[in-house]
């Protein structure tokens, strides 16, 4: 199993990230590793070697067949279900690589930083690309997103991921996260929801 991410893929985010609106000439991919993956409500455990982890709510698409070089216009045979996930991100390291040229692997694809949701089936919606998610802290809502203000839709981004690897049935997709990211506390109760469904639940220790 792969899990790819997208950054850098919501306007008003990249404002909020580096003060400017832009969109990337392409899709800004990256990969954790299969360790990062967090599931089933197991709490999400702060790293010692940061100082700051932020949450990234996200859009989550799961591959459902083998696929290479797929054409956009195909794209949408190749996933099956969507879900909420959280993209963790060790924010002060991740500002260190990226002043210094380096890859974000470190900060983007440690341990347990995938957190993802009970799977819904992509008949459920109408349009991949008109989904409203949300992330709930201890109750209170953080941060909102609407799939239709992806600058690279899921199709687009499929298509382009498959040039460079093979995607397999169980592979992960992270769609990029909207404005609104912020620090996790110890303590906190994460919630995220897919319309008014709450898919994801988890403690931070």
């Amino acid at each position: 199993m792969k899990i790819f991410a997208i950054g850098m893929n919501y306007i008003q985010h990249n404002k909020e990230l580096d003060g400017a609106l832009y969109k990337p000439e392409q899709p800004v991919i990256f990969t954790k590793a299969d360790s990062a993956l967090l599931k089933d409500k197991k709490p999400f455990f702060i790293p010692d070697f940061c100082e700051q982890v932020d949450y990234e709510t996200e859009l989550v698409v799961r591959i459902s067949r083998l696929g290479k070089s797929i054409p956009e216009r195909f794209a949408h045979r190749y996933y099956d279900a969507v879900t909420v996930g959280i993209d963790f991100t060790a924010r002060d390291l991740q500002n260190k690589l990226r002043e210094e040229g380096k890859p974000w692997e470190i900060c983007k694809g440690f341990d347990g930083s995938a957190a993802i949701g009970e799977w819904v089936e992509i008949e459920k919606f109408r349009d991949i690309q008109r989904i409203h998610f949300h992330l709930d802290i201890n109750g209170k809502t953080v941060q909102e997103g609407c799939s239709s203000d992806m600058l690279f839709k899921v199709n687009e981004i499929i298509a382009y991921i498959s040039r460079f690897f093979t995607l397999k049935t169980g592979d992960i997709l992270y769609t990029g996260t909207p404005v609104g990211v912020g620090p996790v506390h110890i303590d906190e109760h994460l919630e995220g929801y897919i319309e008014d469904r709450k898919v994801l639940e988890f403690n931070i220790k």
